[in-house]
């Protein structure tokens, strides 16, 4: 089934697409910086900084080079010991969702251990790390929600390093770059879809430089997760049409950190009343090889899907019949059963979309009852006839 014209048409009427950060690809430098300058780092501090932020702690001003990677060879932030950015933004207008993505680097790419990149708004805060299995690019591309605001609130979002060894000398820290800040509306339910966001059509925004999609860290919550309506367990890759093979409409979800990742959403249903799940399962067109096996839960129903991918990009339609198990929510939900990794060990797997869950399927048992009376009644009219 392809995505509605019309809910697509609401869903770019429901993104606000008016920059809400000030400099937030960092490349308004600071006063006293020189763009010839020798030195990859420039040190920032409450006296001298960048337009739109504050900082606090060790913080630089980095500029691309031969020990650091970053797109399109711009400026970025390391965040170094006790480093912190913020700036504050008005949640103008009606209460929305605002989801942010951002770039994480490092300069030494040969460090045992990273600092954590910790993200921070009112009543949120989530921990990201670099890992490096996600995608060939020295850097990796995030999405996270910060929470929903609206009527003209102040929102103060902060960015600071969090030190992982107990000596800070031993430790690479975060660089940060290219952040990109959306609000959207919330969904409203279709007419032949009881899921929310079945299509995964509404999630963070996909920066123009990156081919390699963004890493949506575990979330447990529907409220709190990037990917609107649904939680996250490991780690999933928001991909794109642009740059992977998508079975339906522009995005998808591939489940990249192996077994027991994946997505969940939760559904009010009837008790006992029949419903039919819908997915499409398939590969991204990422090279990525092998045997998917997917689990597949819908209420009290568990149900394992095997695909077999070359990795060129193909997707196959399933579906399942259960009873709702209410008055309780109904839990929805995809896991990997396999671990898949690509000939340059890079971690990959299965991809899923166009979830569509739709009820009252006995009454088509009743309209083949129907036809089936209608065509007994003309046979005795031309009998007494």
């Amino acid at each position: 089934m392809k995505l509605p014209a019309i809910l697509t048409l609401c869903i770019l009427l429901a993104t606000v697409s008016a920059e809400i950060l000030l400099n937030a690809d960092f490349e308004l430098p600071p006063s006293n910086w020189k763009a010839d300058s020798t030195s990859p780092l420039f040190p920032l501090n409450e006296n001298n900084t960048i337009p739109g932020w504050t900082v606090e702690g060790e913080v630089m001003y980095a500029t691309a080079g031969a020990d650091l990677s970053l797109p399109q060879n711009s400026h970025a932030i390391l965040l170094g010991q006790d480093g912190k950015i913020n700036q504050t933004f008005t949640a103008k207008g009606a209460q929305m969702h605002y989801l942010l993505t951002f770039t994480l680097a490092r300069r030494n790419q040969s460090c045992a251990s990273s600092a954590g990149l910790v993200v921070s708004a009112p009543d949120n805060s989530a921990q990201f790390s670099l890992n490096r299995k996600y995608g060939k690019e020295p850097w990796e591309v995030y999405g996270h929600k910060l929470g929903n605001w609206g009527g003209g609130e102040a929102v103060n979002l902060v960015i600071q390093s969090q030190a992982i060894d107990a000596d800070p000398n031993s430790t690479c820290w975060p660089v940060v770059d290219a952040l990109s800040l959306i609000a959207v509306q919330s969904l409203k339910q279709e007419n032949d879809n009881l899921l929310l966001n079945g299509g995964f059509e509404l999630g963070p925004a996909f920066p123009d430089f990156s081919s390699e999609g963004i890493l949506l860290d575990s979330e447990p919550s529907l409220l709190a997760s990037a990917l609107q309506q649904w939680t996250i367990t490991g780690t999933v890759k928001y991909i794109n049409s642009k740059n992977y093979f998508v079975p339906e409409g522009k995005t998808a979800v591939e489940i990249v950190s192996g077994i027991s990742s994946g997505v969940q959403t939760v559904q009010v249903l009837t008790q006992d009343s029949n419903y039919k799940l819908e997915f499409m399962m398939g590969d991204a067109n990422d090279s990525c090889s092998g045997d998917f096996t997917v689990g597949v839960a819908a209420g009290l129903l568990v149900q394992n899907f095997t695909v077999h991918s070359n990795g060129t990009g193909s997707a196959k339609k399933y579906s399942m019949a259960f009873k709702g198990t209410g008055p309780s929510p109904t839990t929805i939900s995809f896991k990997s059963y396999t671990t898949t990794q690509r000939e340059d060990g890079i971690f990959c797997g299965p991809v899923i979309d166009t979830v569509v869950l739709s009820s009252g399927h006995r009454s088509n048992l009743h309209g083949t009852f129907l036809v089936a009376f209608l065509l007994l009644a003309i046979l005795k009219i031309r009998e007494l006839v």
